[in-house]
């Protein structure tokens, strides 16, 4: 994995399907953007322009490891992150 990736959420790349995200093209660009299967499972779910496209492109980036369910909800008590209203995915 390279020494610093940004992971967009998957708003921010429904976002640039549908308007363009200048910031999200520049991250692009400079291959400093990764994905997480997790994220691709979410827009894959939608109605996708070039949908076959898109999905292989997003299979491309660099993937952000899935966490195992034990590490997740360790991660939620340890920072307290119950009633927050943050979904699984978001953590």
């Amino acid at each position: 994995m390279s020494a610093e990736v940004v992971l967009a959420d998957t708003s921010v790349w429904v976002d640039h399907f549908r308007n363009g995200n200048r910031k999200l093209a520049g991250l692009l660009n400079n291959d400093t953007i990764a994905c997480h299967p997790f994220i691709i499972g979410e827009l894959a779910c939608g109605n996708l322009k070039n949908r076959n496209e898109i999905l292989t492109l997003l299979h491309s980036l660099e993937m952000i490891n899935t966490a195992e369910n034990a590490e997740v909800l360790h991660f939620i008590e340890k920072h307290g992150l119950m009633g927050k209203g943050l979904g699984l995915i978001d953590m």
